[in-house]
C-alpha cells in the first residue's frame, strides 16, 4: 500500500504561533530534584570510585543501543536462532551476536520506584538521567503524579540528549516503534504520562497547566538544543487531524500544527523524510537536522518490512546514516538507538518477530563499530527490561529454537498429555493454553505467524523484573563491571564523554 501524505499549507501558517520548548540543560548545573536524588548521588559517587580506579581514555562518542525487552532468554535464543540460518553453523549454540563478544559485561537491575517488574518508560528515565522514577512518567522525578501535569513542574530532570546538546555535541534518537513511544520519548522529553503523545492525548488538566505533548517536545526545541537526528514511526503524531496519511488513516494534531514542516521552518539545513526513497536519497554533507517518521505508528517488524510498499529502512541503514550525519561535528556525538518491536513481539506471543528484530539489532550494532573509530567511540548495548519468555524442555542440540522439543535420540518430546511441545514459550499472554491444550503435531510453529503458547491467559504478555545485560566496547567500557542499578549507566556515560552533569 503506497503511503500518501496531503498536507493543509494553510495549517503551517499555525506553526508561528507557537513558542519553542526550552530546555534549561546547563552542562554544569543540573536541577537540585535531580542532584539531590539518593539514586543520583550514590551511582555517580559509585561511577567517581572507579574512575579513580582506571585509566580509561575519554569518548569523543557515544552510541547507546537498547532492545527493548530484550532480556537474557532472548538474546540465548536470538544467537540461536541466527546461527541456526548460518550455512556451517554446526547447531546455532555456538554463535554470537555481534555485541556479546565486547569485552565488557555487567547485570543491570531494572525495577521502577514504585514496579517490581518495570515498564519501558520508568526504566529509560532511570538510563538518561541517572534517576530512578515510577512506571509511566518520562524523564520527571517519582515526585510526580502520573497523568498529572501540574505535579510535574519542577520536577522536570535533564536528560544525556541535553547535556550533549549543552556541551556543543550532535546528538540523534533512532527507534523502530514510534519515536514518540516511552524509550525514544525518555530521551528528549519530560512528561508525566507516556501516553501523551499528541496534543490530542492532552487531558484539560495538562493543557490548562501548560504541558506540552511529546511530539511537540521533539520538534519545537531551539536550533541550539536541537536533535541532529530523529527516525522512527510515528508519523501520526506530528501532522493535524485533518491531513490524510494513508489509506483509512489521518493525523492525530488537534492543533493544527505540521510539525513535520515546523522541523524544516525551524532549523537550518534541515530535512524531513518519510519513506525509504527520500531516505535514501538525503545528502548528509548538506542536512545538518534529519527528521524521518517511515510509518504513521510503529515501524514494520523486520520480518515484514520487505511487505511495505511504502519502504522503510532497516534499523542498521537509519544507525549508519545517522553516525554518517552526526560525524560531521568534530567535537563528538551521542547517539541512542531503540530496538523498539523486539518487545512488541514478546507482547504478542510470537518468538519469530522477537528474534529477527533482535538479529537486526546485532546487525545494526556490527555497522556502527565497523563505521567509527574503537579509540574514540563508547559502544554500549542493554535492555530496558526482560519479558516472560523461557528456553525449556530437553532438546537436543541443534534443535530448531522455534520448533517442537526432539530428544537427544532424535524422538519426539511427548508432555504428560500426549502431546508435543516448543522449546520457547512465555508464562503469560494470548497464546495461554486454558482448558485442553492444541495438538501441534501438524502446526508449523517456526513459521512467523506462530504464537506461542503459555501459561498465564492475558491479552498482552507482560515484562518481567529479572535483570538485563549491558555489553560495552571503547574508551570509559572499564567502568562497565558487576551488578549495578540501571541508572548508573547514565554516569558512565556522562563521566566518560565528560558531560558535566556530575558533580562528583
Amino acid at each position: 500500500m503506497t503511503v500518501m501524505i496531503v498536507i493543509n499549507i494553510k495549517k503551517i501558517a499555525a506553526i508561528a504561533s507557537c513558542s519553542l520548548v526550552t530546555i534549561a540543560a546547563n552542562a554544569a548545573v543540573l536541577p537540585s530534584n535531580q542532584t539531590d536524588s539518593q539514586w543520583f548521588k550514590d551511582s555517580a559517587k559509585l561511577v567517581s570510585d572507579k574512575t579513580q580506579q582506571t585509566t580509561a581514555k575519554k569518548a569523543k562518542n557515544v552510541i547507546l543501543f537498547v532492545g527493548d525487552g530484550m532480556g537474557v532468554s532472548t538474546l540465548t535464543a536470538a544467537r540461536i536462532f541466527e546461527g541456526q540460518q548460518q550455512t556451517g553453523n554446526q547447531g546455532g549454540e555456538e554463535n554470537f551476536l555481534s555485541f556479546e563478544q565486547f569485552p565488557k559485561t555487567a547485570l543491570v537491575k531494572t525495577y521502577n520506584t514504585n514496579q517490581q517488574t518495570p515498564d519501558s518508560a520508568g526504566t529509560m528515565t532511570a538510563i538518561v538521567t541517572g534517576v530512578k522514577s515510577k512506571a509511566g512518567v518520562l524523564s520527571v522525578s517519582d515526585n510526580s503524579l502520573r497523568a498529572n501535569c501540574l505535579s510535574s513542574k519542577g520536577n522536570e530532570l535533564i536528560t544525556l540528549i541535553d547535556l550533549a546538546n549543552a556541551k556543543g555535541l550532535s546528538t540523534g534518537v533512532v527507534s523502530t516503534a514510534r519515536i514518540t513511544h516511552a524509550t525514544p520519548a525518555a530521551a528528549y522529553a519530560a512528561s508525566p504520562e507516556r501516553n501523551w503523545e499528541a496534543d490530542s492525548n492532552l487531558p484539560a488538566e495538562a493543557i490548562a497547566n501548560e504541558c506540552k505533548d511529546i511530539a511537540y517536545q521533539l520538534v519545537m526545541r531551539d536550533e541550539a538544543d536541537a536533535l541532529s537526528v530523529a527516525l522512527g514511526g510515528g508519523r501520526r503524531n506530528f501532522i493535524p487531524n485533518d491531513v490524510t496519511d494513508g489509506e483509512n488513516k489521518s493525523g492525530r494534531r488537534s492543533d493544527g500544527v505540521d510539525l513535520t514542516a515546523a522541523w524544516t521552518e525551524n532549523l537550518s539545513n534541515s530535512a524531513y523524510v518519510w519513506d525509504k526513497a527520500g531516505f535514501d536519497a538525503i545528502d548528509v554533507s548538506t542536512t545538518d537536522h534529519l527528521l524521518g517518521l517511515f510509518n504513521s505508528s510503529h515501524m514494520e517488524y523486520e520480518a515484514d518490512r520487505a511487505d511495505d510498499t511504502a519502504g522503510e529502512p532497516s534499523l542498521t541503514e537509519m544507525t549508519s546514516k545517522s553516525i554518517e550525519l552526526l560525524n560531521k561535528n568534530e567535537d563528538g556525538y551521542l547517539l541512542i538507538v531503540e530496538s523498539g518491536r523486539i518487545d512488541h513481539a514478546h507482547h504478542s506471543g510470537n518468538a519469530y518477530r522477537a528474534m529477527m528484530d533482535t538479529v537486526e539489532l546485532s546487525n545494526a550494532v556490527r555497522a556502527a563499530v565497523e563505521a567509527t573509530d574503537p579509540d574514540e567511540t563508547l559502544i554500549m548495548v542493554t535492555a530496558d527490561h526482560s519479558h516472560v519468555f523461557t528456553i525449556a524442555g530437553y532438546p537436543k542440540r541443534g534443535n530448531p529454537i522455534l520448533g517442537l522439543v526432539h530428544n537427544v535420540g532424535g524422538d519426539l518430546a511427548i508432555a504428560q498429555d500426549g502431546k508435543p511441545y516448543t522449546t520457547v514459550g512465555y508464562t503469560n499472554g494470548p497464546g495461554a493454553v486454558v482448558g485442553t491444550r492444541d495438538d501441534l503435531s501438524s502446526i508449523d510453529t517456526q513459521d512467523k505467524d506462530f504464537m506461542q503458547q503459555s501459561l498465564v491467559p492475558m491479552s498482552s504478555e507482560t515484562h518481567a523484573g529479572e535483570d538485563i545485560t549491558l555489553h560495552a566496547t571503547g574508551p570509559g567500557s572499564d567502568l562497565i563491571q558487576g551488578v549495578i542499578e540501571q541508572n548508573v549507566i547514565f554516569h558512565i556515560i556522562n563521566q566518560a564523554q565528560t558531560l558535566g552533569g556530575t558533580k562528583y
